[in-house]
C-alpha cells in the first residue's frame, strides 16, 4: 500500500519482495528493460528488484532482426500506443508510442509492464475442468463438446435465456460485435459486459440529454480548457497518462483545477481547489453550484435560449438548494460553493470530468444528468475546451458498449425492438423469422405471451438474482442455470457472498479468460466448472475504441501462447457446435478456424449507421496507425500526409461509407465546423415538440447548413420534401427501396440496381418515405444530408428534463444505506420496482436504520498499480511488487476511537453482515466517518486464504480480500448500475 513517510523513510519495513529471489542477480540495463517490458514509465520497479543495473555492452545486443509492431495498452481507455519489439516470434521488449497523439511517449506503471500480461507465467495455459474437486487438463475439443452438450440440454429444458453470456470490455470491437451477434443467434438478450457496472448511468444520462452517451471532446482538447472540474474521478491513478493533458491546460492556460471528491486523492493533490463532500450527494453538490450561477446571472442565456430545452424546470429545483441546504446535505460550506461557481463562470470554456465516483449510485443517472445540465447552463458543450469528458475504465469499454454487448441493445444502440432486429437481420442477410425462432416466448404478469426477443435481458449487475430469485418473480421462462464469464472479473461486482451461493447453484460455470479470475475459486464447487484459456489482445489484431471515441488498430504482436485461442476463434467453435456457424459467418471469411477480423469490421461498418461506425474501414484505421506522426497533438487533425484532414482514429460519428472519407468527429455538437468536416449540432432524438413546446434548435445550425434553423432527423420523406432526393445515386435509391421492403432484390453497389420509386403504388411510396438515416444501408440519406451541410440526425435542443425517467428533473435521493436518517424524509429513495426482468428493492431497505450498528460510510475506488478485478495485474510480478496488501483507509479520529493502529489487521463488516479482513491505513485522505477500499483484490474470502483452490501455477502473486464482499445491495433505478460509493460498514480490530 502507499505508506506515509517521515523524512523520506518508510515508517515500517518493506515486506519481502516478490522478486527477491532475483534481487541478488546483476542485470544489465538493456536486458532488464527488454525482459521486463519496463522500457519507459515503470522504472520505479527497478528499485523493487533489489538488483544492480549495469551498463549494456555489444554482447547483449539482439542477434536477430527486431520487428516493431504497434498495439494498444489493455488498461484503462486513454488508448496508449505500445511499440512491441519482436524477435523470432518472441516479444522481447517494448517502448511507448512517441508518435501517438494520446500518450506522447508516456506509459504508466501498468502500461509499461504489459509485455508481462502476454508472457505471464500465471496465465491459464490449457483448457481445464473441475472434476471431483480437482482441476484436470482437457483438450479444446473435449471442452467445447462437453460445455456445448450441457448448454444445449439446458436450452431444451429451460429455454435459451437460462444461459447467460457475459462479454467483456477487453474484447476488440470485432470480437465484441461478434459476441453480441453470437448471443442473438443463440437466442437471448441475457448478455452484458463491464459497462453495466462502470458507466451505464453515464450512457443513459448523457444520451438522454443531447443524443449520444459518450465523451464529447477528447483528452487532447483539454489543452484548450480554461477550467477543469473533476467530480467522482481520480485520473492520476485510474487513467494516469491522461493527466499530462490536464496538466498542460493547467500550466499553459493557468486553468484552475477543481477536484470534488469525498477522498483526497492523488488527483486532488494537483488541485487548486479541493472540495470534500459527503458520498452520495452529487446532485445536491451540482445544484448548489447552479444556485450561485443562477442567482448571479452567470448562466449563458443565449446558449440556453437557442440550444437547451427545460432549463426553467431545473431552475425550480435548484431554487431549493440554498447555500444552507446544500451544506446540510453535502457538508460543503456555502462560501466554498460560491467560490467554485464563480471560478467556473469566470473561466470558460471549462471541461467537466467524471468517472465511477459519480456513476455507481442508486440515482447515478441523476448524477450524470446533473453534470450535463451544469455544462449546458455554462454553455460549455459543443465548444473546444469544454465538454463532458467521461473517462472510461477499460481499453475497449467504449467500443464494447457501442457494439451492443448489452441486454437492451443491438450494435449501435438500436435497441431490441422489432425494427431494430429487422435492421440487423438485413445487415446479416439473415431471415428475420429464423432469428425470431431462436428466442423463447415468456409470460407477463397477466399471463399473456411475451416475445423474449423484444424484452431487455437481465443485466450483469443482477445475474445473481437471475439464479437465486424465485422463478415466479423472473420475467423469463426459467432461472439462469449456466453462466459464462468471458473476460470479466466477478470481484468487481457487489454482494460477493450471495454471488458465491449463486455460483454454487448453477448447473454450469464457464470461465474464458487469459487468467483464471476469482470465478475459479470463489465458490466451493467440485464439478461443473470449466476454465478456457483465451489469448490476450496482443495475440490477435483488430480495432479498439478509446474514451474519446477514436478507433485504433492493433497489430498482432505474437502468435497465441500456450494452448490459448483468440476470443473470436472460441466463438466460432461454439457457433459450430450449436449448428449456426454457416449462417453467422455467411459474410465473414474463415481463415481456417479463425473468422477474418477485417471482414467483421466491414460487417459492422455496413450496419452501425446510428453512431457512425460506418466510415472507419480497416484500411483507413491501419493508415492512421501507420501515420500517427502526422496528427496534431491538440486538435487530433492530420496536417498533410495520407490522412490529411482526418481526425485521429476517425472518432465516431464517422458518417457515411468509407469512400465518403468523412474525417470523424473529434468534438461532438460543435456548430462552428461544417458537418462534412466534423461539425455537429445536438441530436433530434426526442421528437420535435414536448407538451406543445419546441424541441428543435432555434435559429442556430452548423456552419454551411442550407437549413438555417432546427430540423428533425432525416428520412427519405424529408429528402423528397426538400427536393434533395434527386442527389441519390441509382444504387442508393434502390437500396432504400429494398430496406423499405417494397422489393426483394438486394442491390449491389456495382451491379444492376433495378427499380425506381416512381413505379410504386402509394402504400409502397409511404414505406420508402419512412426509411431514415439509421436504417438506410446505402448511406445515401446521410451523404445527401451532409452534402447540403446538415446533420443526418437533425438539429435539436439538448434537454434537461427526461420525461421517460422516474425523475424527469434530476433529484438528490439518499443512498439506501444512509447514515443521515434526518435526510431520509426530505430526500427518500424510490419505491420498490420491477424492471429488467427482476424485482428491485429501494424503500424496503432504506426504511431500516442501519446507521447505529454501521456508522461509517464505505466507498471504493482504484489504485495506480492495478486495474479492474486485478487478476492480470496482480499476476504481473512488476506490479505485484509495488502493491502487496489489500487495505482500508481510516481517518485518524475514527482509528483512535476504534483502537486501530496504522498497519494493523482489521475487520470491515458491511451492513448486510459480510466482512473482510484487511490492513488498516490510517490517513487523513478520508474524512471522519468515511472509509475507502480499493476494488482490485481477490483470493481471500472473509478472512480465509483461497490460494489452494487455484489451478497449479495460475494463482496471482498477490491475493487479498475483495471490498465487494462487504459492499451491499443497491442499483440505479434506470440502468441497474451497482451502488459501491455510499454504503455503510463498521470497523473493528482483528
Amino acid at each position: 500500500m502507499l505508506r506515509k513517510k517521515t523524512n523520506g523513510v518508510p515508517r515500517r519495513p518493506q515486506r519481502a519482495g516478490i522478486l527477491s529471489e532475483v534481487g541478488h542477480v546483476s542485470v544489465d540495463r538493456r536486458a532488464f528493460l527488454r525482459g521486463s517490458g519496463l522500457a519507459i514509465g515503470g522504472l520505479s520497479a527497478i528499485a523493487a528488484t533489489g538488483g544492480s543495473v549495469t551498463r549494456a555492452n555489444a554482447q547483449t545486443a539482439a542477434n536477430a532482426a527486431v520487428e516493431i509492431r504497434k498495439s494498444v495498452c489493455t488498461h484503462c481507455s486513454v488508448g496508449c500506443t505500445v511499440m512491441a519489439e519482436v524477435s523470432d516470434g518472441v516479444w522481447i521488449g517494448q517502448e511507448p508510442g512517441w508518435d501517438s497523439p494520446f500518450n506522447l511517449g508516456a506509459h504508466c506503471a501498468k502500461g509499461a509492464s504489459v509485455r508481462e500480461h502476454a508472457h505471464g507465467e500465471r496465465r491459464l495455459k490449457y483448457p481445464m475442468k473441475k472434476e471431483g474437486g480437482e482441476w484436470k487438463k482437457i483438450s479444446w475439443d473435449q471442452a467445447i463438446g462437453e460445455i456445448g452438450d450441457q448448454m444445449l440440454s439446458i436450452r431444451d429444458e429451460s429455454g435459451p435465456d437460462s444461459v447467460y453470456w457475459l462479454g467483456s470490455a477487453k474484447h476488440s470491437n470485432e470480437q465484441s460485435y461478434l459476441f453480441r451477434k453470437f448471443a442473438a443467434y443463440w437466442g437471448t438478450n441475457n448478455v452484458d459486459h463491464q459497462a453495466r457496472i462502470c458507466h451505464s448511468t453515464t450512457v443513459a444520462g448523457v444520451a438522454n440529454t443531447w443524443g449520444y452517451g459518450a465523451m464529447t471532446n477528447s483528452y487532447n482538447d483539454i489543452h484548450n480548457s480554461r477550467s477543469i472540474f473533476i467530480i467522482g474521478a481520480n485520473p492520476a491513478e485510474a487513467h494516469p497518462v491522461s493527466l499530462q493533458h490536464l496538466l498542460k491546460a493547467k500550466e499553459q492556460n493557468n486553468a484552475p483545477l477543481i477536484v470534488c471528491d469525498p477522498r483526497f486523492t492523488r488527483t486532488a493533490a494537483h488541485a487548486d481547489e479541493y472540495v470534500r463532500f459527503r458520498p452520495g450527494a452529487d446532485v445536491a453538490m451540482v445544484w448548489g453550484l447552479l444556485w450561485h450561477i443562477f442567482e448571479n446571472g452567470w448562466e449563458d442565456k443565449e446558449y440556453i435560449r437557442t440550444r437547451v430545452y427545460g432549463m426553467e424546470e431545473i431552475r425550480k429545483e435548484v431554487a431549493r438548494w440554498t447555500p444552507e441546504e446544500t451544506e446540510r446535505v453535502t457538508g460543503v460550506p456555502g462560501s466554498q460553493m460560491e467560490r467554485v461557481a464563480r471560478t467556473l463562470a469566470n473561466n470558460r470554456p471549462g471541461t467537466l470530468i467524471w468517472c465511477m465516483g459519480g456513476t455507481q449510485h442508486t440515482n447515478g443517472n441523476n448524477n450524470t444528468r446533473a453534470y450535463c445540465v451544469l455544462q449546458l447552463a455554462l454553455g460549455n458543450i459543443g465548444v473546444s475546451g469544454g465538454g463532458a469528458n467521461i473517462f472510461r475504465g477499460h481499453d475497449n469499454v467504449q467500443g464494447a458498449t457501442d457494439m451492443g454487448v448489452l441486454p437492451d441493445n443491438l450494435p449501435g444502440y438500436y435497441g431490441v425492438s422489432e425494427g431494430a432486429w429487422a435492421h440487423w437481420a438485413r445487415v446479416w442477410e439473415e431471415e428475420l423469422d429464423w432469428l425470431k425462432g431462436r428466442f423463447a416466448t415468456g409470460k407477463d404478469a397477466d399471463g399473456k405471451d411475451v416475445d423474449m426477443m423484444a424484452l431487455k435481458g437481465i443485466p450483469v449487475s443482477r445475474w445473481i438474482d437471475g439464479v437465486l430469485e424465485a422463478k415466479e418473480n423472473i420475467d423469463q421462462p426459467d432461472n439462469t442455470r449456466a453462466m459464462v464469464f468471458w473476460g470479466h472479473a466477478p470481484n468487481s461486482q457487489t454482494r460477493l457472498k450471495e454471488m458465491k451461493t449463486a455460483m454454487e447453484k448453477l448447473d454450469l460455470l464457464v470461465v474464458i479468460d487469459p487468467y483464471p479470475t476469482v470465478s475459479a475459486i470463489l465458490h466451493d464447487r467440485t464439478d461443473g466448472v470449466y476454465l478456457l484459456p483465451a489469448s490476450t489482445q496482443f495475440e490477435t489484431r483488430g480495432s479498439v475504441t478509446a474514451s474519446n471515441r477514436s478507433l485504433q488498430w492493433r497489430e498482432q504482436v505474437v502468435a497465441p501462447l500456450f494452448e490459448s485461442l483468440p476470443d473470436h476463434v472460441i466463438m466460432a467453435k461454439f457457433a459450430k457446435k450449436f449448428g449456426f456457424a454457416d449462417r453467422m459467418f455467411r459474410n465473414i471469411a474463415m481463415d481456417g478456424e479463425e473468422p477474418n477480423i477485417e471482414d467483421i469490421t466491414r460487417e459492422f461498418n455496413r450496419g452501425m449507421w446510428t453512431v457512425g461506425y460506418t466510415g472507419q474501414s480497416p484500411e483507413r484505421l491501419k493508415m492512421h496507425m501507420a501515420n500517427q506522426h502526422t496528427f496534431d497533438r491538440t486538435t487530433l487533425r492530420a496536417v498533410g500526409g495520407p490522412a490529411d484532414g482526418d481526425f485521429y482514429g476517425m472518432p465516431w460519428p464517422c458518417w457515411g461509407t468509407p469512400e465518403m472519407n468523412h474525417p470523424g468527429t473529434a468534438l461532438l455538437y460543435d456548430m462552428s465546423t461544417p458537418v462534412a468536416e466534423g461539425g455537429l449540432c445536438f441530436r433530434a432524438r426526442f421528437g420535435v415538440e414536448h407538451e406543445g413546446n419546441n424541441l428543435l434548435a432555434e435559429g442556430v445550425y452548423p456552419v454551411g447548413s442550407e437549413i438555417e434553423d432546427g430540423y428533425p432527423e432525416f428520412t427519405m420523406q424529408m429528402l423528397q420534401d426538400l427536393g434533395w432526393d434527386g442527389d441519390l445515386t441509382p444504387y442508393e435509391r434502390a437500396m432504400i427501396e429494398y430496406v423499405a421492403g417494397v422489393t426483394d432484390t438486394r442491390p449491389e453497389p456495382d451491379g444492376n440496381t433495378g427499380g425506381s420509386s416512381g413505379n410504386y403504388p402509394p402504400e409502397a411510396q409511404e414505406k420508402i418515405a419512412a426509411v431514415n438515416w439509421k436504417t438506410d444501408l446505402s448511406g445515401g440519406i446521410q451523404r445527401v444530408a451532409i452534402k447540403h451541410g446538415c446533420a443526418p440526425f437533425g438539429n435539436a435542443k439538448a434537454r434537461t428534463i427526461v420525461w421517460s425517467f422516474p425523475d424527469p428533473v434530476p433529484l438528490h435521493r439518499e443512498p439506501l444505506y444512509t447514515g443521515r436518517r434526518d435526510l431520509v424524509a426530505d430526500y427518500p429513495t424510490y419505491e420498490d420496482r420491477r424492471d429488467w426482468r427482476l424485482p428491485t428493492l429501494y424503500a424496503s431497505i432504506q426504511k431500516k436504520d442501519f446507521a447505529k450498528d454501521y456508522p461509517i460510510v464505505l466507498t471504493s475506488g482504484r489504485l495506480v498499480e492495478y486495474e479492474g478485478g486485478g487478476d492480470e495485474t496482480r499476476s504481473n510480478p512488476w506490479l505485484a511488487e509495488l502493491q502487496q496488501d489489500m487495505f482500508v483507509e481510516i481517518n485518524p479520529r475514527d482509528a483512535n476511537d476504534l483502537g486501530v493502529r496504522d498497519g494493523a489487521q482489521v475487520w470491515v463488516e458491511g451492513a448486510e453482515g459480510a466482512r473482510v479482513k484487511v490492513m488498516a491505513m490510517v490517513t487523513e485522505r478520508v474524512g471522519v466517518g468515511v472509509a475507502f477500499m480499493p476494488f482490485h483484490f481477490g483470493g481471500h474470502f472473509e478472512g480465509k486464504d483461497l490460494r489452494s483452490k487455484y489451478p497449479d501455477g495460475a494463482d496471482p502473486y498477490v491475493l487479498g480480500e475483495s471490498t465487494n464482499t462487504a459492499q451491499t445491495y443497491g442499483y440505479d433505478v434506470v440502468t441497474q448500475m451497482q451502488e459501491t460509493k455510499a454504503t455503510l460498514c463498521k470497523i473493528m480490530p482483528a
